[in-house]
């Protein structure tokens, strides 16, 4: 796969007017284990919206949780205008939570949020703001300071590490959750058919100018973050399975390194049973034979890999989710008109 040319353009402070009316917004917030806290965070980010006179929708997806937020989120979009919520058939994960999200999304800008006020409401306005002034159509808020465990922010760290190998991700520009897409970019998004959508991963491929915004982090007010080691390597194995040949390409490696040993130490054998005799018949052959034909296999499963990885990129799925229920009152509904 090759890696874009990108080059991050870094937002600075513009002192210009921007009209965030001319443009529509569709705020999508993955749900998990969150039936303490959604409730405020949906009804703050319906207040900083209405306050800024901004046309909005909010698509609430609920991955799969184990507790009663679908019940939550469910009665929030019967009652409020504006609010969307699906119920997705079981627990597939946040980015394709969020690829749920931005299949239903009509908005020109699609900001992509945390269900835990981690990612203060109010902070979305700068993010449209320095995607409306730098032109931006892909940009990330950078945090002040991340509100989270050690091990999280070295899981991070390590994502941005392999972000920046297999996604061309420039080393000043900082990544996260908190982000807001052009409608060209989700579209894209959308249409690359992958059983292994990752939306940060895909906003890179999918852009030619990226911008950041530093934006404040909170605490988490209620309960604890759901994502724990386990999920931040599974993410981590995600990314190298399903975007980079760098696992397979290391193994096809040492593959052929194995098999130019297998080759050389039966070249030695071959020789050796020219100069010093066997008192067991047989075995100089035997081991040579069991040389070249371990080193043939290791040789033919490796490049056989490289095909097999090569054809599972080019196959198409038609979803890598489902969602069993949508719930939303009906002036929330699309006006085909506008």
């Amino acid at each position: 796969m090759s890696e874009p040319d990108l080059v991050p353009q870094v937002v600075a402070e513009v002192p210009e007017v921007v009209d965030r009316t001319a443009y529509t917004y569709s705020v999508v917030i993955p749900v998990y284990n969150s039936e303490a806290i959604v409730g405020d965070t949906v009804r703050q980010v319906v207040e900083v919206f209405e306050d800024a006179r901004l046309h909005y929708e909010v698509v609430l997806v609920n991955d799969g949780s184990p507790d009663r937020s679908w019940s939550v989120i469910s009665e929030l979009a019967r009652t409020m205008p504006h609010v969307v919520a699906l119920n997705l058939l079981k627990n597939y994960g946040q980015h394709h939570a969020n690829l749920a999200g931005f299949m239903e999304s009509h908005g020109d800008y699609v900001i992509t949020m945390d269900d835990d006020l981690q990612n203060p409401p109010d902070q979305a306005l700068i993010l449209i703001d320095a995607a409306l002034r730098g032109g931006h159509d892909v940009v990330f808020g950078r945090f002040e300071r991340k509100q989270a465990a050690g091990y999280r922010q070295l899981g991070s760290k390590l994502i941005s590490m392999i972000n920046r190998r297999v996604f061309g991700q420039p080393d000043d520009l900082a990544v996260s959750n908190y982000r807001i897409l052009r409608r060209d970019v989700v579209e894209r998004i959308c249409a690359s058919r992958t059983a292994h959508p990752y939306v940060t991963g895909q906003a890179l491929m999918f852009s030619n100018h990226p911008g950041q915004v530093t934006v404040r982090h909170e605490p988490r007010a209620v309960g604890k973050s759901n994502y724990n080691l386990a999920r931040i390597l599974r993410l981590v194995f995600t990314i190298l399975f399903s975007y980079s040949s760098y696992p397979l390409r290391a193994a096809a490696l040492a593959g052929f390194a194995l098999s130019a040993l297998s080759f050389l130490l039966g070249a030695f054998y071959l020789v050796r049973s020219f100069t010093h005799h066997s008192d067991v018949q047989g075995w100089t052959t035997l081991v040579v034979l069991l040389s070249a034909f371990n080193g043939f296999i290791i040789a033919m499963l490796s490049m056989l890999g490289e095909y097999v990885v090569r054809t599972l990129n080019a196959v198409s799925v038609e979803q890598s989710y489902h969602v069993v229920e949508r719930i939303a009152r009906p002036e929330s509904e699309p006006n085909p008109e506008t």
